[in-house]
């Protein structure tokens, strides 16, 4: 089951477990098993957020550069490490900017900066992208059966690059997120017209079942 906080951060209930992907956005009520951050901008690793959520037992995966501001035992994967927790599979993928960026050469999200990550349990796989443009290397993820892309523009793709990603990605569905005030009806328009992919338009703290 995923449940979307708002902004980037999701919570998934998997085989009894709680997942917490990127905290910050939305109420959290459980306490969680595994935590995933992308990278280490405030509204994708809220200390405050982690700290409420997190118990004796959570693990805590992160970029390094996140470490020092989690504290405790925190891990890392760079792109393209996995590790398994449990019945939950993690893998690291690459997550950055090609075209937005803060001054001419330096983009909001340097390549290495952060990860996205594939979540793989009872044989289903869940790619959040964390906060990226479209990238050549979303083209050699693999299965994936739901998607979760950033479309706000601004920092990450916007609709028109999300629906072009997840047209490359072709997930079986889709779920917009990190998407500001956009129209994410266009995106949905966009990728359901060129495909069989189905987009599912969350509202905050709505559900969805993968399937």
């Amino acid at each position: 089951m995923l449940r979307w906080l708002g902004h980037a951060s999701f919570k998934i209930s998997v085989e009894g477990k709680i997942i917490y992907v990127d905290p910050y956005s939305g109420k959290y009520s459980e306490k969680a098993d595994l935590i995933l951050v992308t990278h280490s901008h405030s509204d994708h690793c809220s200390v405050a957020k982690i700290k409420s959520i997190r118990g004796a037992d959570t693990v805590v995966f992160a970029p390094e550069d996140c470490v020092k501001k989690i504290k405790g035992a925190v891990r890392t994967l760079k792109v393209g490490e996995e590790a398994n927790e449990d019945s939950v599979k993690i893998k690291a993928v690459d997550a950055y900017n090609v075209k937005r960026f803060r001054s001419p050469g330096n983009p909001f999200h340097p390549k290495s900066f952060g990860v996205g990550y594939l979540i793989t349990a009872l044989g289903k796989t869940v790619y959040h992208a964390g906060d990226t443009d479209f990238i050549p290397e979303m083209k050699q993820l693999g299965h994936v059966d739901v998607a979760l892309l950033p479309s706000g523009g601004t920092y990450t793709m916007d609709n028109a690059e999300a629906a072009d990603a997840a047209l490359a990605i072709n997930a079986s569905v889709v779920i917009p997120m990190h998407r500001w005030d956009t129209k994410p009806d266009e995106f949905k328009k966009k990728v359901e017209a060129s495909s069989s992919i189905r987009v599912v338009l969350l509202k905050r703290n709505e559900e969805y079942q993968v399937v």
